[in-house]
């Protein structure tokens, strides 16, 4: 019959110490050679199963000694925040154009702004494109001042769908920080420019 327990106490000069059964009892001594071979100096509350025996003087002590290893418990699974706030950060395009839509209701904005908007789009996707291509290979990376910029002008609907599509871009927290100030400043200036007070499309008109 096996039974389990923690080693309590160890001497490393005599070799042998003394198991705390997990049922509670005396402690029951222990010497290296109950050990399997090539263990070395057990360590202060490792788990072990025993046998039991008794010595030439009627005392129990272990025998046939294993060490059994802790159970592994599982890491919990936290969402990245690329995963956390995907979704959330997908809506913020469609948003954008529903603002679109109701400013050109509102103040006519000319469709060249769109287009303006559509092309440096594109134009900011096939840049996360081949940076994470390059990443990858060990190629020529685009710097984050350029994205950056190329976002700030009205490319960051394509760069939102860039990270979140191509999982690029969307976890380094400064570059994120950066990335949302230049989404929001240029979502300010578009706002201020169409306005009445700003004309800044009437020429394109």
């Amino acid at each position: 019959m096996r039974f389990e327990g923690i080693i309590k106490s160890w001497s490393a000069e005599r070799a042998f110490g003394f198991i705390e059964p997990s049922q509670g009892g005396q402690e029951i001594f222990v010497h290296i050679t109950a050990l399997p071979a090539r263990t070395g100096r057990p360590a202060l509350n490792q788990r072990v199963s025993f046998e039991l025996e008794l010595n030439a003087e009627g005392k129990k002590r272990a025998k046939n000694v294993r060490l059994v290893k802790p159970a592994r418990t599982p890491r919990p699974r936290t969402s990245s925040p690329a995963a956390t706030w995907g979704g959330a950060t997908l809506f913020v395009v469609p948003a954008f154009a529903a603002l679109y839509f109701g400013l050109t209701l509102l103040w006519r904005i000319p469709p060249l702004v769109a287009g303006a908007y559509f092309a440096l789009s594109v134009l900011c996707f096939v840049m996360y494109a081949a940076d994470k291509s390059a990443a990858q290979s060990g190629g020529w990376r685009t710097q984050e001042s350029t994205l950056l910029f190329l976002g700030l002008l009205g490319g960051w609907p394509g760069a939102i769908l860039a990270q979140q599509l191509l999982r690029h871009k969307s976890t380094k927290a400064s570059f994120r920080s950066a990335f949302w100030s230049t989404v929001v400043l240029n979502v300010g200036g578009f706002v201020v420019l169409s306005s009445p007070w700003g004309g800044a499309w009437h020429w394109l008109r």
